[in-house]
């Protein structure tokens, strides 16, 4: 199995979404039908639902679930209810890394051959092999997912949800803002505060601010920063190149001395079991003692073996770099006039809101906002400052 799993095969069955290639059964291509239904999945994900609503959604269109999908192919009974997807099925698709066209293998792994529970595996420990058939979803869609799937949203008793939950946080703590409305809730009262604050009995002070003012302030800064990019995309590029640069630079030279070191490691530890071995056929340790000391020098080395691997793959890091400003012009192109913000807008630019505590100046209200975008979140954008919001009275307010 683990020949074969790290032969560039996969594993298990092809998912929903996938069928095997009649002419190579180890080839997954596109099921015409389940794809485009994975894709929807996916980008009602980004427009901010959660498994549950999507899975509403889907019965709602009358969207066959997998099982009545192959029951209709095979020609054997439908289940009572064809339409009926369930939370748990949705979020196993979007948690499947194989719809960006991957090969993943050896997700889960147990303890003994005699046990049957299955654990999940750590990352590292997986066989991932880019490009094995045709993706359904891009990995950037699937990276942005299982971000957006870490801030679940929840909707409230109003029955409404906040455009920006589960992405804005406390600047002093760290914590989420949470979103607070009510029936009798005007749009304008929605806000967020600091889920540390518990109406002062917290931690933290409220880091109060209204969702309207944020959603004025987040447009602003998406169509400032969006209208610089467009007047010089090649100067911007070269800009964003020159500054990665510097830092890859600097990150190669730490990663060579990493890698020295760790290299340097694993020659002395061969060094080691060689000469406990050698103590334990001389007689001078018990093979017992030699048995729990090679134990530990194995598993320091398969430790040490992985470090060289993950620092010899930093020769990747450039192209990385390159694709991260190609990612953000196409989404230039895709929305060339952004009248007003959606939940997938808002999802596919925004990476986090940092909110700040108000400060009182000359009897002004004011705060600051930063906002990190994806793909351009380490960039610093010249002529544009942080939003900083002022208000001198409830429901007017002025943005610097």
């Amino acid at each position: 199995m683990k020949t074969r799993g790290t032969s560039g095969k996969h594993l298990g069955k092809p998912p929903y979404g996938y069928r095997s290639d009649p002419q190579d059964k180890d080839h997954w291509i596109l099921d015409e039908d389940a794809a485009p239904v994975v894709k929807r999945i996916f980008d009602l994900a980004i427009a901010g639902k959660g498994p549950s609503q999507i899975a509403r959604i889907l019965e709602a269109d009358g969207v066959l679930t997998t099982k009545a999908l192959y029951a209709q192919r095979k020609g054997k009974p439908m289940p009572e209810r064809p339409c009926h997807w369930v939370e748990q099925s949705v979020a196993g698709i979007l948690e499947r890394m194989e719809y960006t066209g991957c090969i993943c293998n050896f997700k889960t792994y147990s303890k003994s051959y005699k046990l049957k529970k299955r654990i999940p595996n750590a990352l590292e420990n997986m066989f991932i092999l880019p490009g094995a058939q045709e993706a359904i979803i891009t990995q950037e869609q699937w990276d942005r997912v299982q971000e957006l799937r870490q801030h679940k949203r929840r909707m409230t008793k109003a029955e409404r949800q906040g455009l920006f939950s589960g992405l804005v946080v406390c600047a002093d703590c760290g914590s989420k803002l949470h979103f607070a409305t009510c029936k009798n809730f005007e749009g304008r009262q929605d806000h967020y505060v600091c889920a540390k604050y518990k109406s002062g009995r917290g931690t933290c002070s409220a880091h109060y601010i209204r969702e309207d003012v944020l959603r004025d302030v987040v447009l602003e800064r998406i169509r400032a920063v969006t209208e610089y990019i467009r007047a010089d995309v090649e100067g911007f590029q070269e800009e964003w190149l020159m500054c990665r640069r510097e830092e890859q630079e600097k990150s190669i030279r730490e990663d060579k001395r990493r890698l020295e070191k760790a290299k340097k490691q694993l020659a002395d530890i061969d060094k080691l079991i060689t000469r406990i071995y050698e103590d334990m056929v001389l007689g001078d340790l018990s093979q017992e003692r030699y048995q729990k000391m090679l134990e530990g020098y194995e598993a320091e080395q398969a430790a040490l073996n992985n470090e060289v691997i993950g620092l010899e793959d930093w020769v990747a890091t450039r192209e990385e770099m390159e694709d991260n400003v190609d990612q953000f012009l196409a989404l230039l192109e895709k929305y060339v006039d952004i009248p007003e913000l959606t939940t997938t807008i808002v999802n596919e630019f925004i990476k986090q809101i940092i909110v700040y505590a108000p400060e009182k100046v000359n009897g002004k209200r004011t705060q600051k906002v930063k906002i990190v975008f994806n793909f351009l979140e380490e960039v610093e954008v010249p002529e544009i400052s942080e939003p900083v919001i002022t208000q001198t009275t409830y429901g007017r307010r002025k943005t610097a």
